[in-house]
């Protein structure tokens, strides 16, 4: 929670993400008959025109291409019943979880994006399907098939869940989002509120790429996640759901939303500001839940600050060059970990992973990720002024990390 004197923002993990479309730019109208658009008759009785169109354009092209592999994702959890005292107290046998009764918990949204054989495989959010004791999706014909959880990822907040492939007619296809341009059209598909708003459909644009949003997962750890923004309409039950381009091709799975920003006294409505996963990380992340069922990912064991968060008359006492304006700056070291093991320091500023420079936190995780725990990585960063570099052991893992000395800075705000 904030403290009354600071503004947070409020970041809603959106079980499910849809749209609406906006029948705007290049719409063709095929007239099928020309008639007098409205009659009356000398009665005063109005008649609707017996005028057919079709209307086709990218929008509802991009939609009919991917809205069948879109689904919905129910997690059933066990509940106890609560009819006597004895259930108050916690003293009845319905309340030991083995004797509960399974109820729908929750919704979301996902996207079959495979088939093998007698199975296909949905990409969803980790924070659709947690806790859950059982799962149940929802095909866009509207008949309801068991998921199986494959794998499931906290920190990425992505999970893949198994189901029959009998019914599955449609596969959806990853696009590239490396190549995504700021004000392309995006369209969100996804249940809304809910299955009883499956399939709804929002379009918008792209409005920022590898915006850095941080979250807190059902652990407590603070993650920073890359996502790309959109004004694409998101709303609670659309996570998991696909975010698409004209082409009909999935380009990122949405996340979340921001809903408020503001003080305790008062809040600031906010919209327009929802957040997907880029393709190219879920494609990467799914690879492996298919493989091994989950993640371990290498520990570097500090706390980070982007250098262009930090107050200008704090960055002349780093002593950087002239030419180096972008970083991240390490906060604190955790002991025994792999950078403490290599010799960085509280104040170093990295700017490199490998080959790959790193301008912000989520950039040094993403180019971190891409190695494995046991290998080495090479850093670059600088020291009182001086480039320097150091090669690191990747050796232990991320849930060896003290969350109090994450690998980002904690932001304080509501979930």
């Amino acid at each position: 929670m904030k403290n009354s004197k600071k503004t947070a923002a409020k970041l809603i993990a959106a079980g499910i993400i849809g749209g609406a479309i906006s029948l705007g730019g290049n719409i063709a109208y095929d007239h099928l008959t020309g008639d007098t658009p409205l009659t009356t008759n000398r009665t005063g009785t109005s008649k609707v025109s017996d005028v057919s169109y079709k209307v086709s354009s990218g929008t509802t092209k991009a939609i009919a291409k991917v809205s069948d592999a879109v689904v919905s994702v129910i997690n059933y959890q066990k509940t106890a019943s609560s009819g006597s005292l004895d259930d108050l107290f916690g003293d009845s046998p319905a309340a030991n979880k083995e004797d509960a009764k399974e109820q729908p918990a929750g919704e979301g949204s996902g996207v079959i994006y495979k088939k093998d054989g007698g199975d296909a495989y949905v990409v969803t959010n980790n924070h659709v399907v947690d806790g859950a004791s059982s799962l149940e999706v929802m095909l866009s014909n509207g008949d309801k098939v068991k998921g199986t959880l494959v794998g499931k990822d906290a920190y990425s907040d992505l999970a893949v869940i198994k189901i029959s492939s009998k019914e599955v007619t449609k596969v959806a296809e990853f696009g590239d989002s490396s190549k995504l341009t700021v004000g392309e059209p995006a369209i969100a598909i996804g249940s809304p509120l809910g299955s009883e708003y499956a399939n709804s459909a929002t379009e918008g644009i792209i409005s920022s790429l590898s915006r850095k949003v941080v979250m807190q997962n059902e652990s407590n750890q603070t993650v920073n996640v890359n996502a790309i923004q959109t004004d694409a309409a998101i709303n609670p039950g659309n996570s998991g759901g696909a975010l698409i381009n004209v082409e009909g091709q999935v380009i990122g799975i949405n996340s979340s939303k921001i809903s408020a920003t503001g003080s305790s006294s008062q809040d600031i409505s906010v919209e327009g500001m929802g957040f997907a996963i880029p393709s190219n990380d879920v494609v990467e992340i799914i690879n492996k839940l298919e493989k091994d069922g989950e993640i371990k990912r290498p520990a570097l064991g500090v706390q980070m600050v982007d250098l262009t968060g930090i107050n200008s008359r704090y960055i002349d006492e780093l002593k950087l060059p002239d030419a180096v304006t972008a970083g991240v700056v390490i906060a604190k070291v955790q002991k025994d970990l792999p950078a403490d093991t290599a010799g960085l320091k509280k104040y170093d500023v990295i700017t490199k992973i490998g080959d790959t420079k790193v301008t912000t936190s989520t950039e040094l995780q993403s180019a971190l990720y891409k190695y494995s725990i046991g290998d080495e990585m090479k850093v670059t960063f600088y020291r009182e002024g001086k480039e320097k570099t150091a090669t690191i052991k990747l050796a232990a893992s991320s849930d060896k990390l003290d969350f109090e000395d994450a690998e980002s800075a904690k932001a304080e705000q509501d979930k």
